[in-house]
């Protein structure tokens, strides 16, 4: 019996004729990679397309998409959800004495930015900082922030170091903004975000420094007050 696939006249009138199947076409080099790019295109596009998706909206096209796709991506996207969970564990302000350092700061934990200021109260720029740093814990909860009156965590620091700020990364000091110079007198929430986040600790929305024009003022002052400490003698160095 004659191959209905044989590539002959007769098979092909039979093909012509209905009578034989039409012959699958062959599947080339070429075509194969033509394929196979086709599939690594829809994939990526795929990708971009429910990436950005919430839960709710991958529930709603279940049914015009590959079921066993849809579900790949509801289950990462409830792993990422879950470690943003885990890593969003502070939210509030902190208030730590001296025994509390270690624990609070040294051993804050794998990856994690703590920003405490020491304090008195009665010091304005110290009372706005404080009101800052609830709203930027909020803002913030990957971020430990802690408060402290300062001579109750370090003793006898001297209150002409405050308002002052401590950054620490996985318990190692990373920066540190000391004195009123460091602050405008009327510091803004956005200004203080804008500070703490060229430390590296947040990421903020902030498109620009807030403080603007100010920020060569704030300088000057800074340069002036340090003559005038270099000027005669003080431990302030110690600081």
């Amino acid at each position: 019996m004659q191959d209905p696939n044989e590539d002959t006249e007769w098979n092909d009138l039979l093909r012509a004729k209905g009578i034989l199947p039409a012959k699958e076409p062959e599947v080339t080099e070429e075509a194969l990679t033509e394929m196979i790019e086709q599939t690594i295109q829809e994939k990526q596009s795929l990708d971009a397309r429910l990436g950005n998706l919430s839960l709710e909206g991958l529930a709603e096209i279940e049914d015009d998409e590959d079921e066993a796709i849809i579900l790949e991506f509801r289950r990462r996207r409830l792993e990422e959800m879950k470690k943003e969970a885990e890593s969003s564990k502070f939210g509030e302000v902190i208030e730590i004495s001296g025994v509390d350092y270690i624990n609070q700061v040294n051993k804050a934990g794998t990856g994690i930015y703590v920003f405490l200021h020491l304090y008195k109260p009665g010091i304005p720029q110290c009372t706005l900082i404080n009101q800052h740093f609830t709203i930027l814990a909020a803002k913030f909860p990957k971020v430990k922030f802690i408060k402290s009156i300062s001579t109750t965590c370090i003793p006898n620091f001297p209150d002409r170091n405050l308002p002052a700020i401590f950054v620490y990364f996985e318990g190692a000091a990373k920066k540190q903004f000391i004195g009123p110079q460091e602050f405008s007198d009327r510091i803004s929430c956005d200004e203080l975000e804008w500070m703490l986040s060229k430390t590296g600790g947040i990421k903020t929305d902030l498109e620009s420094d807030p403080r603007g024009a100010k920020v060569r003022d704030v300088f000057m002052s800074s340069l002036g007050n340090a003559r005038t400490a270099d000027s005669g003698d003080s431990d302030e160095g110690d600081w």
